[in-house]
């Protein structure tokens, strides 16, 4: 079936009408009633508006008056809040208090209901879960409850000691609707860990999203100052300035990285937990590596990890340079940068040089 809209090409319709959608909006059934009854005033009189609605005197009087002096506006007759200024305020008694407090603390998030039904069994109080709910909140507001949040415990292996220690939240910037327009607007980074006969070992790796240039590095331990390692090779590298990079949420993306990239003044976006389709594109090169070069040289990656990085390095100086991807139209990351963005041919023996100055 066929729609039509009756109202197309007619200048200025959906302007007028969501004025009439506001309008009908601000002005309350009650103003319009108070209205009517003004109304019906002017036109036959006191006694005959008393008899014929259910108000006083000298309520069609003070309404008459509010309209007066508001110029006929039919909103300003609309119900006003009846809040009182001063409202009753919460007192939570002291013994509830400390109970509250010391159940929380250290415990993580004990539910409102479970600290109703422990004041009952506890004989302090009987109160519901929503007024524990309430208390807890109050607590909240007021920095009386530490309840685990924002706090990391650790032992002491020799003394047995338990340490706490305040963990810093901070705000972490989001990609969000941000789509690179040229090459170094934006890499991305990620971590492949293999287990190999019990042994752990590291590759991080990146790819810019725009010419799919891609890079990677092996490590025996896996933390922020090796990734502040492989960043400053991943720029020896990169035929571009790198502007941007979009990481997890994995710790060897904090403290040295993030100084370095702070230092550096290189933007640093995190994905949000638990959403790895926002790095869809170092994903899919992962999985690339490793079929690819890892997964033959597992051997070689536990027992001498500089051999492994240097059979990556050829292996990277081929990818770059020789391998064709489909999204680049079948053909090389280098190529790419020379046929679509300008580059000059001496990137394509600068990349192969500075890979291979990072084996000497």
């Amino acid at each position: 079936m066929k729609i039509f809209n009756i109202y197309k090409n007619i200048k200025g319709f959906v302007r007028i009408n969501s004025y009439g959608i506001k309008f009908n909006s601000m002005i309350q059934d009650e103003a319009q009633r108070k209205v009517k009854i003004i109304t019906f005033f002017e036109k036959h009189g006191l006694n005959a508006t008393l008899d014929a609605f259910n108000v006083s005197k000298s309520s069609i009087y003070l309404w008459r008056q509010i309209l007066k002096e508001n110029n006929g506006k039919m909103e300003a007759l609309n119900n006003k809040s009846r809040r009182p200024h001063r409202i009753r305020k919460r007192i939570v008694p002291e013994e509830i208090k400390r109970f509250i407090i010391d159940t929380r603390y250290g415990r993580g998030k004990i539910g409102k209901v479970k600290i109703s039904r422990m004041l009952k069994d506890e004989k302090i109080a009987i109160i519901s879960g929503s007024t524990a709910g309430r208390m807890i909140s109050d607590l909240k507001r007021k920095n009386m409850l530490k309840d685990g949040q924002g706090i990391k415990f650790s032992i002491n292996g020799k003394t047995g000691k338990i340490r706490e220690k305040p963990i810093n939240k901070r705000k972490k910037q989001r990609r969000k609707d941000y789509i690179p327009e040229k090459a170094g607007n934006l890499l991305q980074l990620d971590t492949i860990t293999k287990f190999i006969n019990g042994v752990k070992r590291y590759v991080i790796t990146a790819i810019d999203l725009k010419s799919d240039f891609a890079f990677a590095y092996g490590y025996e331990r896996l933390n922020s100052a090796n990734a502040k390692d492989f960043f400053i090779k991943l720029k020896k590298v990169c035929p571009f300035e790198i502007e941007r990079v979009q990481t997890d949420n994995g710790l060897e993306f904090e403290k040295y990285f993030r100084q370095y990239m702070e230092k550096t003044k290189v933007i640093h976006y995190h994905n949000y937990p638990r959403s790895p389709k926002m790095n869809a594109y170092i994903e899919r090169f992962n999985r690339t590596i490793q079929e690819e070069f890892m997964n033959a040289n597992l051997w070689l990656m536990k027992y001498d990890v500089e051999r492994f990085n240097e059979k990556l390095m050829d292996y990277l100086v081929w990818y770059n340079t020789k391998r064709p991807r489909w999204s680049l139209d079948l053909i090389s990351p280098l190529k790419y940068l020379i046929n679509h963005c300008g580059f000059s041919n001496m990137y394509w023996t600068y990349t192969c040089h500075s890979m291979l100055l990072l084996i000497v």
